[in-house]
């Protein structure tokens, strides 16, 4: 089947979608800009509803794109190579883009669920600075089941084009939210029940640990400098990846594998 011709695209919403790149204005339109067509396609797949896509965004004479939103044929618009270069965050364009909505904030409810669950795990992020490595462990926090992904203020938006990409799709498969002070959330986590796990050079190595908590919170510190002093403070169980081999080759860890390795232990043991 012939896929149905796009509209063209507005230059007043090329320049609001194009203004997305920057935080200020994703918070302020509660929206996001995804790229590439096996993000999109991911995204659209795991609506959570269908109005959290806002536009389907292709490049003209892109046939498989158009064959793909075909569905979303009421959001889909046509742009040319030049406005494809002007959306774009990578140096070469994909041409294909998706404009989205926001998760929508967390609902009084789900602490009431948190509280009074016999098990649960979620994972925070102390400044872990790096997008690539947030949308990873998102991604990864997904797959061993995490109820929420938390962030404080010095952390990478999970909104950044280049987060959106390395999450692959997930990003409405959690619940992720962003804190002021994550040595608060922590503590009142605590106060739910919740022990909290910070990874650390100073810890235990958790091969050590035979049993963990029912309720858990992984904490990831910052690339350079770890877990922030208030945030340790809190910890319940420091703990380390051991290193294989008699010397220590690197320095540490990438935060994202370290992150895909603890949560392997804790949500599966």
């Amino acid at each position: 089947m012939k896929p149905v011709p796009a509209s063209a695209l507005s230059k007043a919403k090329l320049q609001k979608y194009v203004r997305l790149h920057q935080k200020k204005f994703r918070d302020q339109e509660g929206l996001f800009l995804a790229e590439g067509l096996r993000t999109v396609r991911e995204l659209c797949l795991n609506l959570p509803e269908e109005e959290m896509l806002v536009a389907l965004l292709v490049r003209e004479g892109d046939v498989e794109a158009l064959r793909f939103a075909q569905p979303w044929k009421g959001k889909l618009f046509s742009i040319s190579e030049k406005e494809c270069s002007q959306l774009a965050d990578t140096a070469t364009s994909q041409g294909v883009f998706g404009v989205f909505r926001q998760q929508l904030k967390l609902e009084p409810l789900v602490e009431a669920v948190s509280a009074k669950a016999v098990k649960s795990f979620m994972v925070a992020l102390d400044d872990v600075q790096d997008p690539g490595n947030v949308g990873t462990i998102l991604r990864t926090a997904v797959w061993f089941g995490a109820e929420a992904l938390i962030c404080s203020t010095g952390s990478a938006d999970r909104y950044n084009a280049k987060a959106v990409r390395s999450c692959a799709g997930s990003i409405y498969a959690i619940r992720h939210y962003g804190v002021d002070r994550l040595d608060l959330e922590l503590l009142r986590l605590k106060k739910l029940g919740y022990c909290i796990v910070c990874s650390s050079l100073e810890g235990k190595d958790f091969r050590e640990f035979t049993s963990w908590p029912g309720k858990q919170v992984l904490v990831i510190g910052n690339e350079a400098n770890g877990i922030s002093e208030t945030v340790k403070a809190l910890a319940d169980r420091l703990v380390r990846i051991p290193h294989a081999g008699a010397s220590v080759r690197v320095e540490s860890l990438n935060a994202a594998v370290s992150a895909a390795i603890l949560m392997e232990r804790l949500a599966l043991s």
